[in-house]
C-alpha cells in the first residue's frame, strides 16, 4: 500500500510494508505450534525417563531447525527443498520439455500455449461501445481474464503537480479494485522491445513519388533504415482476473456479458490516471501478443500484417511455441531465451514517482523485456483485520525490545499506525509484487542480461532474485494473460503464510 507524504513541490511515496507473520520469531504459526507441542511431548516423556526425553529432543530439534533458517524473501529450508524436489520430479517425467504442432504427439496438431496456459480457452464479446474484447477462461481454476491496452502519457515535460494527480488517481483506481465484485487479482505489464521499423517503413516508403529527386529519395530511405536502431516500442497492458461465486453456475456467455458492462468504467479510471488512449484487447490481439512473446522473430511480420491486412487472423490455439525447454536458470522457447526475476524487497523508505522509470525503460542488448506488477486486492473486512493485527504485533515488539531493536520497532509502530489510520479513512489495502522477464537471442547473452538487471535494480532500489527451477511458470506469469501466482499453488495460501 502506498501513501503520499507531505511535500508541496516534490511529493514522496512509501509506507508499504510486509505484514508480520504470526508465530514466535522466525518459526511462523506452524513452527510455533510445533515448538509448544514438542515441549509438551518432552515433558510427558521426561516423567517416565529423562534419558528418553533427551533422545527425543534430537529429532525434534532437527525437524524444527529448518524453520528458523530463512532467505531474504522469507522462505525456509523446507520450502527450498520442496522447490528442488518439484523440479527433479518435473525433469524426471519430461515435463520440462514441450513440443507441439502437426508432428508432435499432442492431439489436434496445433500450437497451443504450454504449461499454466494448457487449460486456457478464449472467448470474445463486445462492450457497450461495440469494441471486441477477448476473455481468457482458466478452466482449471474457473477464472476469467480480460486484457486492457493503454498508451500512458509520458512523464517528460510534465508539471510535477500533474504527475502527482496521476499517481493519486492511480492509487484511487487500485483502491476501487477492492470493491470490484469477485476480482481475484490484477496486473500491469509493461513490455519494451527494439523498434523493427516496420510501421515507419510502411508509412514513409509508399509516400515517395516515383519522380522524386535521387537525393531526397536517398535521405528518406536512410531515415527509414537508421531511425529504428535508436528507437523502441513500448506496450502497456492491464489484466483483470475474475472468479465465480461459490455454488454458482454461470455460462461463458453470461460471464462475457457481465464483463462487457464493467469495461467502460474501468477504462475511464485508467484514462484519468494518465493511461492515455485505452481500449480492450480483442481475442486476436491477445493471441498475437502471446505469439510474439514465445517467438520474438515474428514481431515484424505481425506488425506488417496489422498494417496491411488489418490483422493476422491468429487464433488462441496457434499462439504457443513449437518447442520449449525449461532449465534451472532459463526458459528456451522458439527464437528466444528468457530469464525471469522475482521481487524480494520493495524500495525501502520514501521514494519518488519515478523510482521504477529505469526498470521500465528499454534495455539495450535484449530482444524483449517485460516488467509485471501483480496486485492482489483485499476486501475491506479482511483489510481491517490485517491492519489491526499488524498494529498489535508492532506494539508488542516495541514494548518488549531494547536499544536498537526498540528504536526499529518504534518505527514499525508509526508505520502500522499510519496504515491503520488510512485504512479507517477509506483507503484500500492491496498486496503487490514485481516480476521482470528478459528475452535474448541465445543463452550466451544471458550473463549480460543478468548484469543489466542488477544495474536496474540498484537504480530502482529494489532487490530481486532469479526464479530458478520455475522459469517456465514465472515466464507465463509476466505475460498479460491473467495468470495469478497465488491461484496456481499446491498448498493453500493460508497454509503457506503460516509457514
Amino acid at each position: 500500500m502506498s501513501t503520499a507524504a507531505a511535500g508541496a513541490t516534490h511529493p514522496t511515496y512509501g509506507n508499504w510494508r510486509r505484514p508480520r507473520r504470526a508465530g514466535l520469531g522466525p518459526f511462523g504459526l506452524v513452527g510455533t505450534v510445533g515448538v509448544f507441542g514438542g515441549l509438551i511431548v518432552l515433558l510427558l516423556i521426561s516423567l517416565a525417563s529423562l534419558v528418553a526425553a533427551l533422545v527425543a529432543l534430537i529429532p525434534m530439534g532437527l525437524l524444527l531447525l529448518p524453520l528458523i533458517v530463512r532467505t531474504q524473501d522469507g522462505r525456509n529450508l523446507y520450502q527450498l527443498l520442496a522447490l528442488r524436489v518439484g523440479w527433479f520430479r518435473r525433469k524426471a517425467k519430461g515435463a520440462h520439455v514441450y513440443v507441439s504442432g502437426p508432428l508432435s504427439h499432442r492431439p489436434g496438431g496445433r500450437f497451443h500455449p504450454p504449461g499454466l496456459l494448457g487449460k486456457v480457452d478464449m472467448a470474445e464479446g463486445r462492450d457497450a461501445y461495440g469494441r471486441p474484447f477477448g476473455v481468457l477462461h482458466h478452466k482449471g481454476r474457473n477464472l476469467y481474464t480480460i486484457v486492457l491496452g493503454c498508451e500512458p502519457d509520458g512523464g517528460s515535460l510534465v508539471d510535477p503537480d500533474q504527475v502527482d494527480v496521476w499517481v493519486a488517481s492511480w492509487g484511487d483506481w487500485l483502491a476501487r479494485l477492492s470493491h470490484e465484485p469477485q476480482l481475484k487479482g490484477a496486473s500491469v505489464v509493461v513490455e519494451t522491445a527494439p523498434d523493427p521499423g516496420t510501421r515507419l517503413a510502411l508509412e514513409v516508403l509508399p509516400q515517395i513519388k516515383a519522380g522524386a529527386p535521387a537525393v531526397a529519395r536517398a535521405v528518406m530511405e536512410e531515415v527509414v533504415e537508421s531511425y529504428p536502431s535508436a528507437s523502441s516500442e513500448m506496450n502497456t497492458y492491464i489484466t483483470l482476473t475474475y472468479g465465480i461465486p461459490d455454488g454458482t453456475k454461470r455460462g461463458i456467455e453470461e460471464v462475457v456479458t457481465d464483463l462487457a458492462i464493467r469495461i467502460p468504467g474501468l477504462l475511464a479510471g485508467l484514462i484519468g490516471a494518465g493511461g492515455g488512449s485505452a481500449a480492450p484487447l480483442s481475442a486476436e490481439h491477445i493471441a498475437e501478443v502471446t505469439r510474439v512473446a514465445y517467438d520474438p522473430e515474428v514481431a515484424p511480420d505481425v506488425l506488417t500484417a496489422r498494417a496491411t491486412a488489418g490483422g493476422t487472423g491468429l487464433e488462441w490455439a496457434d499462439a504457443g511455441p513449437a518447442s520449449a525447454i525449461e532449465t534451472v536458470g532459463a526458459y528456451h522457447h522458439d527464437s528466444g531465451v528468457s530469464r525471469t526475476w522475482l521481487l524480494t524487497l520493495a524500495p525501502r523508505g520514501t521514494v519518488r514517482s519515478s523510482v521504477l522509470r529505469g526498470l521500465l525503460e528499454p534495455t539495450s542488448g535484449t530482444r524483449r523485456k517485460r516488467v509485471a506488477l501483480v496486485y492482489r486486492p483485499i476486501d475491506p473486512a479482511t483489510s481491517a483485520r490485517i491492519v489491526e493485527a499488524d498494529r498489535r504485533a508492532a506494539q508488542f515488539m516495541a514494548t518488549s525490545g531494547r536499544g536498537m531493536v526498540q528504536a526499529r520497532a518504534a518505527s514499525e509502530v508509526r508505520a502500522a499506525e499510519q496504515t491503520a489510520a488510512e485504512e479507517a479513512a477509506g483507503a484500500g489495502l492491496i498486496e503487490f509484487s514485481l516480476m521482470v522477464t528478459v528475452t535474448v537471442d541465445s543463452a550466451d547473452r544471458l550473463p549480460d542480461a543478468a548484469t543489466a538487471v542488477r544495474n536496474l535494480q540498484a537504480s530502482s532500489r529494489v532487490s530481486m532474485r532469479a526464479a530458478d527451477r520455475m522459469q517456465a511458470a514465472a515466464f507465463t506469469c509476466t505475460l498479460p494473460l491473467g495468470v495469478l501466482p497465488w491461484e496456481n499453488v499446491m498448498l493453500p495460501r493460508e497454509l503457506q503464510e503460516a509457514l
